[in-house]
């Protein structure tokens, strides 16, 4: 038990690990995030309202609210000569501090990084910017806006016809938060096998260029970009993924198998002809994207499902779909997840006093509401931890910590990389288990991962591929999220296939596996089995929805769990429907709070001995992207909806039109004082001047003006004469960034971002690198992503001590499919 404000909590991983957390709106989910993984944290936060764009309720900003509980608040003045000796001590005992910048909060004290290292030999010290402490746009004003735009994501959202957008609720900062604890817990591995300080550089570009997923190397890759489509999935095939329904809409993708199971729904309500029953619908999708012949076309199955779903609700759809078979998931607000029963029944939610009373106390005051908030993200061998959603307050003495378990000795740990030695049975599939795997493989681990050509992985399929050909081989969609891995080729239908597999995992420290709820344990590969063949595996089980609700079975991709999670619904403009993030945006959430909940769980077994089974849920990890806006609805009744562009508190912010072919650059005008500076830049035009415009509350009641003056200053500039004309300003501003830009995006190249690396069909390849650097470590990725099945045979004589006629025997089985 670690002390937490006036309340204790359930710490099952980090034990009470110290962090100090220094940052501000722009790091501060990290520390949350680790407090929720057991870590005692105390904060210090910086003086007075750090993000300009905040939602204030009841006179505070609830990000602020949210992403404090839990917390220790120690506020000291830098000024005063206590509080500096205060500092000086919390630092000494912290293992890991969190910092935000340009400017960053620990120099205020007098303590630079040589005053860092003589205070803790051992420290952890981790630095959240907008584009990292060192390069070309490092010194660079920066917002959540512009970051993503300089990063790459705004490119691919929204309607060709308009400008590309951004998320109409903050995403950047909680992003970049939550890589930070990846960081942190990687370079921590890194300072217990070293016995040295860890310095950690987060950069909050890197960390939106990874929500890109396939469009994040793909003009290297195909030969061209993918570009914005709206609410339309652009792989193989142009497939549209929104319907409009009675109550608002839905995601139904329109492929085979689900013309197969919802055809006779379709005919039941007279939608279509008693003839669409003699359609091969196993072989649909193959003949629609060769090109062949189908008894029903395309566009006709598309326009049924349209039609079908018109005439229904989101939840009878809902309902109706899983008893079919079929993912139909409602593009849901926050209202809707406050009343979503497969959260309740998993008992996801903690209710409290609203954390903008500040009541720490909990004493049930009548005039405090309650309200519900995030529980823990995942369960730990069954059991949700309790993690404190109390409001963080000032304790009665001088901080400090109150202890955590010791350290490894350095000694305990050998080789060039912290997870060195560590074995990975990968079972996962797709993106989050992939990517989560991915981190321990590009640190060391042997990470294999269990694939099979009769249950391809979807990503192998799926572009860009090299040189626009496709091949289950070719995939940077798969490729950037399976470096460092090895490939062996085993189809777990066969039974000889289940042996194999189960001698990977007598031989493994982890095990993952990304499959719908039950499939593992079907094949007698469950948690509960694993443990038993072998007691110290950690295993990880991630699904769309989790384990122990009405929707558990339903099988989906990022795009269903966005919807399902409210964030379809909050990218686009309020005057059309909504368009949705790029591609699988969970896919891109989830595997940062599953890696830390994965890089905990080591760091236990490697104090402690203690193994352990986690399970996370796609939808509970996004909603925690979600909180604030989540507590704004239950206290204001405020429903956040889309907006383009547009921000809550700043004015003028927007994505304008540059000279050129679809051309774009992204400005956001932060303060009355920018203001001024912004006019200056433009030349004073008269469309700007006006007492009126001198406030940020005028300036966003003439903002659609505002946007007309500033449109037809850049659309006779390039997009590079706006960024330096703005840039020189101190205008935080930035180009709307393909993935070809990015490729020669001159930080990147300062950043060694993307890293170019041999593979075995190819050849050369682009593959994104980390979000973060550790100083004087080499990150990786190691190697390309494997071929399908390329390692099979050193996998199983090197690693699982078959000899060559066994393995002869298991291939005549023919489970090495």
């Amino acid at each position: 038990m670690v002390r937490d404000g006036a309340a204790c909590y359930v710490c099952r991983m980090l034990d009470g690990l110290p962090v100090l957390d220094l940052t501000d709106h722009r790091g501060q989910f990290g520390p949350w995030l680790l407090a929720q993984l057991g870590a005692e944290v105390i904060r210090v936060p910086p003086a007075g309202r750090t993000d300009p764009d905040a939602w204030i309720a009841d006179g505070r900003d609830l990000a602020d609210a949210v992403y404090t509980t839990g917390l220790t608040l120690a506020p000291l003045d830098p000024g005063s000569a206590a509080d500096r000796t205060t500092m000086r001590s919390l630092v000494a005992e912290a293992a890991i501090v969190l910092d935000t910048g340009p400017p960053r909060h620990l120099p205020a004290f007098g303590i630079d990084r040589a005053g860092l290292v003589e205070l803790n030999p051992t420290v952890v010290s981790v630095v959240v910017s907008p584009f990292g402490l060192e390069g070309p746009r490092a010194d660079q004003p920066a917002t959540e806006l512009t970051v993503a735009a300089l990063g790459g994501p705004v490119r691919i959202q929204g309607v060709p016809d308009r400008a590309p957008v951004h998320h109409s609720v903050p995403q950047t900062w909680r992003h970049a938060g939550a890589e930070s604890v990846v960081a942190a817990l990687v370079a921590l591995a890194r300072a217990d096998q070293t016995g040295e300080a860890q310095f950690v550089d987060v950069s909050a570009q890197s960390v939106m260029t990874w929500t890109m997923l396939n469009a994040m190397e793909a003009s290297e890759i195909q030969g061209f970009d993918f570009e914005r489509t709206g609410a339309t999935l652009e792989l193989s095939l142009s497939i549209p993924l929104r319907h409009a329904c009675a109550d608002g809409h839905v995601i139904l993708v329109s492929r085979g198998r689900n013309g197969a199971l919802l055809h006779p729904w379709l005919i039941e309500d007279g939608i279509v002809d008693p003839s669409w029953a003699d359609e091969d619908w196993d072989d649909y999708d193959r003949r629609v994207i060769d090109g062949e012949q189908t008894s029903v076309p395309f566009d006709e199955l598309i326009d049924a499902l349209g039609r079908l779903c018109a005439r229904y609700s989101k939840r009878e759809l809902l309902e109706r779909g899983q008893a079919l078979g079929v993912t139909i998931a409602p593009v849901n607000d926050v209202a809707d997840l406050l009343a979503f029963d497969h959260l309740e029944a998993r008992g996801f939610w903690s209710s409290v006093a609203a954390p903008v009373t500040g009541d720490p106390a909990g004493d049930g005051d009548p005039a405090t509401p309650t309200v519900r908030l995030p529980g823990a993200y995942y369960t730990l061998d069954g059991e949700r931890p309790a993690v404190s959603r109390r409001p963080a307050a000032p304790g009665d003495a001088p901080p400090a910590f109150a202890g955590a378990s010791a350290r490894p000795e350095p000694s305990a740990f050998e080789g060039a990389r912290p997870f060195d030695g560590l074995v990975v049975a990968d079972f996962s599939w797709i993106g989050v288990g992939p990517i989560t795997a991915k981190c321990l493989a590009d640190h060391g681990a042997t990470v294999v991962r269990v694939e099979s050509e009769n249950r391809i992985d979807g990503l192998r399929v799926q572009p860009p591929f090299a040189g626009a050909e496709p091949g289950p081989n070719r995939s940077n969609f798969y490729g950037t999220f399976n470096t460092s891995k090895r490939s062996m080729a085993v189809d777990l239908k066969n039974e000889t296939g289940v042996v194999v597999a189960r001698r990977l995992i007598e031989r493994a420290d982890v095990v993952i596996d990304s499959f719908t709820p039950g499939s593992m344990a079907r094949l007698g590969l469950g948690p509960d089995d694993i443990a038993a063949i072998n007691p110290n595996a950690i295993t990880v089980t991630t699904s769309l929805l989790g384990g122990g609700g009405p929707f558990s079975t339903m099988a989906g991709y990022g795009y269903h769990a966005a919807a399902i999670a409210g964030f379809f619904d909050l990218v686009g403009w309020p005057d059309l429907p909504p368009d949705g993030p790029w591609l699988a945006y969970t896919d891109t959430v989830a595997p940062r709070f599953l890696t830390a909940a994965l890089l905990s769980a080591v760091d236990r077994r490697r104090r402690t001995g203690e193994a352990g089974h986690i399970e996370a849920a796609q939808l509970e990890c996004a909603l925690q992207f979600l909180a604030p806006e989540l507590l704004g609805h239950q206290l204001e009744g405020v429903t956040p909806a889309r907006r383009g562009n547009r921000a809550r508190g700043l004015a003028p912010q927007g994505v304008y039109p540059c000279a050129g072919d679809d051309c774009w650059v992204a400005i956001s005008v932060v303060d009355d004082e920018a203001w001024s500076r912004f006019r200056a830049a433009l030349g004073d035009p008269g469309w700007a001047r006006g007492a009126v415009l001198d406030s940020v509350d005028g300036r966003l009641t003439r903002h659609d003006a505002i946007d007309t003056g500033i449109s037809a200053w850049t659309s006779e500039r390039t997009e590079e004469e706006v960024e330096a004309t703005l840039r020189a300003a101190g205008i935080a501003v930035g180009r709307v960034q393909r993935s070809s830009d990015l490729l020669a995006d001159p930080q990147y190249e300062h950043r060694d971002f993307y890293h170019r690396l041999e593979h075995s069909e190819v050849g050369t390849v682009p593959y994104a690198g980390h979000q973060y650097r550790i100083e004087g470590y080499d990150h990786g990725p190691r190697t390309a992503a494997p071929g399908l099945g390329e390692h099979t045979f050193e996998v199983l004589t090197d690693l699982l001590g078959y000899d060559v006629d066994e393995v002869a025997e298991i291939a005549a089985s023919g489970c090495l499919e």
